[in-house]
C-alpha cells in the first residue's frame, strides 16, 4: 500500500510543474472613473470569491537582448482582503519546459517605474479586445488589487528550428489562494481534515489492541515472578 502511494506521489510530480508568490493584499484604494481605467487594460482578473482560478495559454520566449526575461504576462488580482495573506500558483504540464516568475505589484508601483508601465501597457495593446464591450463604472469604488507581472521563459533545447524561433504557448492554471488566519492555505483545509480523520480513525482501532498488548506484557511479567 505505502508503495502504490508513493508511486502516485511521483506521477503526480511528473506531469505538472508549479511556481508561485505569497504575499499579502495591500490596502483599499478608490477606483477613478477616468479613462483609461483599470477595465480599458482588459487584463485576465481573478477574485478570491467568484472567479478564483484560470486556466489560459501564456507565450513563452528565450532570452534575447530586448526580453532577457522572456515573454510578460499581466495579471490584476481584485478585491482582495487588505492584510490577508494570498497564495498564486502558475501550474503548467511537464511535457512543456517553462520557467516562470511572479512578481507582485501594487498600482502606484507600477506606475511610478516607467520600465513596467511600459510593459503593461504593451502587453494590454497586445491582448484582443473582448467582443461586447464591458459594463461600464458607473461610481468609485474602492478595492484592494495587485497587479501580477509574469515572466515566461522556454526551458528545452531542440534540433527543430521552428520551436526554438517560435515557441509555443504553454497551457497553465492561475489559481488565487487565501490563506485562513494567514496561516494556511485554504485549498490544504480537506488535506488536513482527511488527515486529522485518519489518525483518529487509526488511533480509536489500534488503541484497544495497544492495550491489550500492554496487559499482555505486564500479565507475562507477573506469571515469571510469581514462578521464581
Amino acid at each position: 500500500m505505502k508503495s502504490l502511494i508513493f508511486t502516485l506521489l511521483l506521477i503526480t510530480s511528473t506531469t505538472a510543474n508549479v511556481e508561485k508568490t505569497i504575499f499579502l493584499a495591500p490596502p483599499q484604494i478608490n477606483i477613478p472613473l477616468s479613462h483609461p481605467t483599470l477595465t480599458d487594460l482588459n487584463l485576465p482578473t481573478l477574485t478570491p470569491s467568484s472567479n478564483s482560478s484560470l486556466r489560459t495559454p501564456l507565450a513563452a520566449s528565450f532570452p534575447s537582448p530586448s526580453s532577457p526575461e522572456g515573454s510578460s504576462t499581466w495579471l490584476l488580482l481584485d478585491s482582495l482582503t487588505p492584510s490577508q495573506r494570498y497564495e498564486l500558483r502558475i501550474c503548467w504540464a511537464a511535457t512543456q519546459p517553462t520557467s516562470f516568475t511572479l512578481t507582485p505589484y501594487t498600482l502606484d508601483e507600477v506606475f511610478d517605474t516607467p520600465i513596467l508601465i511600459q510593459s503593461l501597457n504593451t502587453y494590454s495593446l497586445s491582448l484582443t479586445p473582448p467582443p461586447t464591450p464591458p459594463a461600464t463604472q458607473k461610481r468609485e469604488r474602492q478595492s484592494s488589487i495587485l497587479l501580477i507581472h509574469i515572466q515566461s521563459q522556454a526551458s528545452y533545447f531542440t534540433s527543430n528550428k521552428t520551436l526554438m524561433s517560435n515557441p509555443p504557448p504553454v497551457t497553465v492554471d492561475l489559481i488565487l489562494d487565501p490563506f485562513l488566519l494567514n496561516i494556511l492555505p485554504r485549498s490544504l483545509l480537506p488535506t488536513i481534515l482527511y488527515i486529522i480523520f485518519i489518525a483518529l480513525t487509526s488511533l480509536f482501532i489500534l488503541a484497544p489492541k495497544i492495550a491489550n498488548w500492554v496487559q499482555g506484557i505486564a500479565t507475562t511479567e507477573d506469571i515469571q515472578k510469581k514462578l521464581q
